[in-house]
């Protein structure tokens, strides 16, 4: 090589190198030790911190891939509102099929899925049933006391995978893991409740939410231990089935609530809308059937009896956030494949979509793993310092308040409403708060004591330690950067 090209090429790396390497952000040194000293010192962290002109003011590990957890619900609710729009309502029409004769309907009810999550109370006065006791006024209205068919339930709208990807077996009973069907009632919950109100050795008493229903099969195998024991949980449905095993161990006195998941959506659905009007003295006599073909749909011959019209979309993605609900996630996931596409929704075809939108704000497609819109799969990665841009980028769109409006804030609401009570920051914090086994993630926006607002991305992924450590380290890390910007 050549004297004079060999100074070339020292001269270029040290321009790339030395002086690239000096006007980088690094960590400041207050939180490298904060990480140092903790418990989880040998987990991977990741922190990356913005102002709002861009600037990374803070960076470890931002180029990494992380397990996002549900810090991923920012970018999907992101990509709901890009496709659906901010006011989108989700419309579920229940027909009549045949004639009235005087009293009696003679044919069938048909209730057709719109893959509406929020069939349930949340937004309904905490009165799941709200829904059906519209429908069945309406049907009152009409005269009806007695409908001589079937009640169908038409669940095409989504495919009939009724999980991402990658979802865990043993989470799949809990209320963070339900099925996932365009026809939906009480996000495919049943809501138990347990007391252990009788004597040591005996068997704590149960009912559950709706009626009671026989549609769930509870094996009731608890047992009641002393006062002061612990409580051990066990709860469990057979894969495939109905069937909860109940196998806790309950200290005297001790009421219990657990919210579980049950199999053929459509099908509780439709048991449950039956019940309803035999309660309300509406006579059934038919069965129920859940229809799934996409292209055989057709409303001809059908007379509209009711619609149900949700509150519009922001107020959707300002529970999917604030709370967490990784059911909200995947049901808009399917939904945005259905309406987009023009075709039966699938979480496959709403991964592609959310690809594109995620390229369109300037993330590493290349580098993304996704598996589903909630962030529970493992498999999900994306890289850090993508995440903290997208909270500046995203900033430039017209649904952005709304995004805002989502966040939990720091000892007010929603997944954030315990934490941060003795710290400044407090208030000061809304943002996402991510959990899965073994990783712990916080993004969101930090107004700081100098009245400058950054965007901050914390996330900790392969620890051991109590998450309640690493909790700790994470509000550490936004004191400083509250104190020191």
């Amino acid at each position: 090589m050549k004297p004079a090209k060999a100074v070339f090429i020292l001269i270029a790396c040290l321009f790339t190198g030395v002086f690239a390497s000096k006007s980088a952000a690094q960590i400041s040194p207050e939180i490298e030790s904060l990480i140092e000293n903790s418990r989880a010192s040998n987990a991977f962290w990741t922190v990356q911190v913005r102002d709002f002109h861009g600037q990374v003011l803070e960076d470890l590990n931002g180029d990494k891939l992380i397990r996002p957890a549900s810090n991923l619900k920012l970018i999907s609710s992101g990509l709901f509102f890009n496709v659906l729009g901010s006011h989108y309502t989700f419309e579920t029409h229940i027909y009549g099929r045949g004639y009235q004769e005087d009293d009696v309907w003679r044919g069938d009810l048909i209730v057709k899925g719109a893959g509406d999550p929020s069939i349930n109370g949340t937004f309904y006065d905490e009165n799941p049933l709200f829904v059906f006791e519209k429908w069945i006024s309406a049907i009152k209205d009409l005269g009806i006391t007695e409908i001589d068919g079937d009640l169908i339930g038409f669940d095409g709208l989504f495919d009939d995978i009724p999980y991402p990807r990658g979802w865990e077996w043993d989470d799949l009973t809990f209320y963070y893991a339900p099925k996932i069907s365009a026809l939906s009632f009480n996000s495919n919950l049943v809501d138990l409740e347990i007391k252990a109100d009788g004597p040591v050795g005996g068997v704590p008493e149960i009912e559950w939410f709706p009626f009671n229903t026989p549609f769930v099969d509870f094996v009731n195998e608890q047992m009641i231990t002393p006062r002061g024991t612990r409580f051990d949980s066990s709860f469990r449905r057979i894969l495939g089935t109905n069937t909860i095993l109940l196998r806790s161990m309950l200290p005297q006195g001790r009421t219990e609530s657990r919210s579980l998941t049950v199999s053929n959506p459509s099908l509780y659905f439709l048991d449950t809308l039956k019940r309803c009007l035999e309660k309300e003295g509406i006579k059934v006599s038919g069965e129920l059937f859940a229809e799934s073909a996409y292209e055989a749909w057709s409303d001809e011959d059908l007379t509209l009896i009711n619609i149900h019209e949700s509150e519009p979309l922001y107020k959707l993605v300002q529970w999917l956030n604030r709370e967490s609900d990784n059911f909200f996630a995947e049901m808009l996931l399917k939904k945005i494949a259905a309406q987009e596409l023009d075709e039966q929704g699938s979480t496959e075809d709403g991964l592609g979509l959310m690809k594109e939108y995620m390229h369109s704000m300037q993330f590493d497609t290349v580098a993304v793993s996704l598996r589903d819109a909630s962030g529970m799969a493992p498999a999900n990665l994306i890289k850090a310092a993508d995440l903290n841009r997208f909270l500046l980028q995203v900033q430039s769109k017209e649904y952005y308040p709304y995004l805002f409006e989502s966040l939990a804030n720091g000892t007010v609401n929603g997944t954030l409403s315990h934490r941060f009570r003795n710290s400044p920051v407090r208030q000061e914090f809304f943002g996402k708060t991510g959990f899965v086994s073994g990783v712990r993630a916080l993004s969101g926006y930090l107004n700081t004591i100098t009245g400058r607002q950054l965007a901050v991305t914390i996330v900790t992924n392969n620890y051991t330690v109590r998450t309640a450590h690493v909790d700790f380290i994470h509000e550490q890390i936004l004191d400083y950067l509250y104190q020191q910007y």
